[in-house]
């Protein structure tokens, strides 16, 4: 029932946010379900990229998501993933989780500092730019083994000049892409050296997180875009704070 209750939370943090999914996950399965650190990363990566396809589906209908932002940047951050979560599975978890903490600081600060007049301007669309945007995204995003909304949704918005809203839809969908890829590099390293994926456990946290991930959507849309805005940096922080004592104890 904890585990049941945590993937909703997960849920309506991908849905408000379009972030989060990871950084709640993981702790779920590690302190709720005592799984192995590593498999409890590359679990969460296909608990997210569930819950995240099937949020999408509804974006698209309402359409929110910047299909051009996708091509540009999901692409190549997908075969940064992939980069990403072949280093990961080299190195101890715990700086995985120490260089993820800091890098939601980093986040955190731009957005807190960006005004929303600054934010969804139309500044022309530079392709190249999105692309090296989303490689290295993607690279940092596999590392760390989080579907890397912390920081899709401040590249996409600061950087590729989307409105918070579309943003945060867009985002759903490069999440999706790029947790298959990550997950699916780490469940090929991990199978061969005869891990066990629990997917009844992971099955149930994907219905229970999609039905949050609507909740947070609907919620979502009723608040300013200032405070939302400010709400992700406030959530990235205490975030950031949670991963860093973890990973220290």
């Amino acid at each position: 029932m904890l585990a049941l209750l945590g993937a909703l939370v997960i849920g309506l943090s991908l849905g408000l946010f379009g972030s989060g999914g990871s950084i709640l996950t993981v702790p779920v399965l590690l302190y709720l379900l005592h799984m192995p650190p590593q498999l409890a990363i590359a679990s969460s990566l296909l608990i997210v990229a569930g819950i995240s396809l099937f949020g999408s589906v509804r974006n698209g209908l309402q359409r929110l998501i910047s299909w051009r932002h996708v091509l540009w940047f999901g692409i190549p951050g997908m075969a940064g993933t992939y980069g990403g979560a072949w280093l990961g599975t080299l190195v101890d978890a715990r700086w995985q989780l120490l260089v993820f903490a800091l890098l939601m600081l980093v986040a955190a600060v731009m957005m807190w500092r960006s005004k929303v007049g600054e934010l969804g301007n139309g500044k022309a669309f530079k392709p190249v730019k999105i692309v090296i945007d989303g490689l290295a995204v993607g690279a940092i995003t596999g590392f760390v083994g989080v579907g890397g909304g912390f920081l899709i949704v401040p590249a996409l918005v600061l950087l590729g000049g989307l409105s918070m809203p579309v943003g945060v839809a867009t985002s759903l969908v490069i999440i999706a892409m790029k947790s298959f890829v990550g997950f699916g590099k780490y469940y090929w390293v991990m199978a061969a050296d005869g891990a066990v994926f629990d997917w009844s456990t992971i099955g149930l946290m994907i219905i229970a997180g999609i039905a949050g991930s609507y909740v947070g959507a609907a919620v979502g849309k009723r608040l300013p875009k200032q405070q939302l805005q400010r709400g992700f940096a406030i959530f990235l922080v205490i975030m950031a704070a949670v991963v860093i004592y973890q990973s220290v104890l």
